[in-house]
């Protein structure tokens, strides 16, 4: 302790005179305090403007809803994945601003108004001890200059006495008064010499106290508090590393979540899925047969020469600039059909089936909220306190009317669905199954209905029901059939061939039946309306759906290997 005091008191003494220069580097530390507390105030602002940042981004190139497909790939379930763990990886990054605001901030805003207010009661004490001495000194040096004046008129006092008692002609009276006036002035010094010397041990007495206890205690306190503030700094440094620190744990789970799921990628995957999700389900087209047209069709010989020649040349004039696609369905260039009838056979197959797997969730969801207020509904019958059984009536009868119309849907679509998977050509079909709606329309005469499901293919484009435009076709009115039902008109020329790939009954006026595989020729192209009008002999021609046949125009075989390329085959 003796050694601690003897050090303190040297400090003391060396920084006695540095008062003013301790108070303003302690006031120097206090706004340093509050300039890093700002420095860390500003970096939180920062981690929570970038986490927002991050978390807006993310949400930017989420998934949409009718998005929903990509989801099947592994590329883009990987890039969803990145976008998750970028939300965790913002999440950390507001954590840090978090952690910041509670564990620095908030700490040393509290303990800048602490010190603050411990600084300026140590200062006080140090200015009021300092205010004592100097007090005290002032009335030393009053007593002082009280003494010595004192000291001064008792001198004065006896010199003059000494003066009068020498002077002969002085009164005995006059030399005894100023005897005692110097007596008195002599009393006088002497009291004024035993003030000062009184108050000059109790000056000694304070100014030691001052600059050996008092003041030491004020620097000592002040000294801890400085060193309690450096110390506090450096804690909150620390905090501030391991803030940031804490959080890389987790942010390494995400950055390896993100890696992770960039090397579940499987291009083979995505590249079949495509395939998966594109197939067409047709069969490519066989090989193209060599047909001998030096044999005659079983016409007359006048009747043949006479065809001939008047085809010869309508069809080379025909064929001029024609093109032939050998992909065997419509495409839809307006709005979607409700049945898909637009898209491939494998493709139709997967959507009706998704709409019929939706529809029946429906169902479900119907049926339980039915079952929940059947419940209920007992529930009040037998506890009518709890309510009115009368009053479920209303919703049940709402879900009921609902579960209807979803299970008539239901119905229609499945419809669909049997007839694409009784007609596409797999060999490997399950047992087909008919819907109750399709068997009914082909069960009642032909109607002017355009529903699309009156015209389908085998791959939902059209079907042997007549839309409404068929039968305008087929009847004699309209001037596009009237040369085909006058008897009497010439006989239109070939244009080239054709091969039947399905079989079709033809039961329908206009129409001519055909078998698999049969060659016949064409006579009048697909306008647009999906039928092919074609001959089998002088007597036999009609319209076939061009989607049961392979059209071969004189001009456009040769594209038949070019389109065998971008067939999708099914899987076998």
């Amino acid at each position: 302790m003796d050694i601690f005091k003897g050090e303190t008191m040297l400090k003391v003494q060396q920084l006695r005179d540095q008062f003013d220069n301790l108070e303003k580097h302690t006031q120097w530390g206090i706004d340093f305090v509050e300039k890093y507390t700002k420095f860390v105030k500003e970096r939180s602002e920062i981690e929570l403007n970038y986490a927002r940042q991050i978390r807006n981004l993310s949400k930017k190139y989420q998934p949409k809803k009718k998005d929903e497909d990509e989801n099947k790939y592994t590329w883009c379930r990987s890039f969803h994945s990145t976008l998750n763990e970028m939300n965790d990886y913002a999440g950390q990054h507001e954590l840090i601003a978090e952690n910041m605001t509670s564990q620095i901030i908030a700490d040393l805003t509290r303990y800048t108004q602490e010190l603050k207010s411990e600084r300026k009661a140590y200062f006080h004490d140090g200015r009021k001890a300092q205010q004592q001495i100097e007090t005290s000194w002032k009335l030393l040096e009053a007593c002082k200059r009280k003494f010595e004046r004192e000291c001064k008129e008792a001198d004065r006092a006896q010199q003059y006495f000494e003066k009068m008692d020498a002077d002969i002609n002085v009164t005995k009276a006059d030399v005894e008064k100023a005897r005692q006036q110097a007596q008195m002035r002599h009393q006088m010094a002497t009291d004024s010499k035993n003030e000062y010397s009184a108050y000059l041990q109790k000056f000694n007495q304070e100014q030691n106290e001052h600059y050996y206890t008092i003041i030491p205690n004020v620097f000592q306190k002040i000294q801890l508090m400085e060193e309690k503030r450096i110390e506090r700094i450096g804690e909150s440094l620390k905090t501030y590393a391991e803030v940031d620190r804490q959080i890389l744990p987790i942010i390494g789970k995400c950055l390896d979540g993100m890696t992770q799921s960039a090397e579940s990628i499987e291009p083979k995957t995505d590249s079949s899925q495509v395939i998966e999700s594109y197939k067409s389900g047709f069969e490519p087209p066989g090989d193209v047969e060599f047909e001998d047209y030096g044999q005659a069709m079983k016409r007359t010989v006048s009747e043949t020469s006479l065809t001939n020649s008047r085809s010869d040349s309508k069809v080379d004039r025909s064929s001029k600039g024609k093109t032939k696609t050998l992909w065997p369905f419509k495409k839809n260039k307006g709005s979607t059909p409700e049945d898909f009838s637009h898209l491939p056979p494998e493709q139709r197959r997967k959507k009706l089936q998704a709409k019929i797997d939706d529809i029946n969730k429906d169902i479900q969801k119907e049926m339980d909220q039915r079952d929940a207020l059947t419940k209920m509904k007992e529930v009040y019958v037998k506890n009518p306190q709890m309510g009115d059984p009368n009053s479920v009536d209303p919703r049940l009868a709402e879900i009921a009317n609902n579960i209807d119309k979803l299970q008539m849907e239901a119905q229609k679509f499945e419809g669909w669905l049997a007839e694409v998977e009784g007609r596409m050509p797999v060999k490997s079909d399950p047992p087909k199954r008919t819907s109750v709606l399709f068997e009914t329309q082909n069960s009642t005469p032909p109607t002017n209905n355009n529903c699309a499901q009156d015209r389908e293919s085998p791959d939902g484009s059209y079907t042997e029901e007549q839309s409404s435009e068929v039968q305008n076709k087929v009847q004699p009115e309209p001037p596009e059939f009237d040369e085909f039902d006058d008897a009497d008109e010439d006989m239109l020329p070939t244009i080239g061939t054709c091969k039947a790939i399905y079989p079709f009954e033809g039961h329908n006026e206009g129409t001519i039946a055909v078998t698999e595989g049969e060659l016949l020729y064409v006579i009048e192209e697909d306008k647009g309306d999906g039928w092919t009008r074609v001959r089998r002999n002088e007597e036999e021609e009609g319209y076939v759906p061009t989607s049961y046949v392979e059209v071969f125009l004189d001009s456009s075989a040769k594209e038949l290997f070019s389109w065998r390329r971008i067939y999708l085959p099914e899987d076998s």
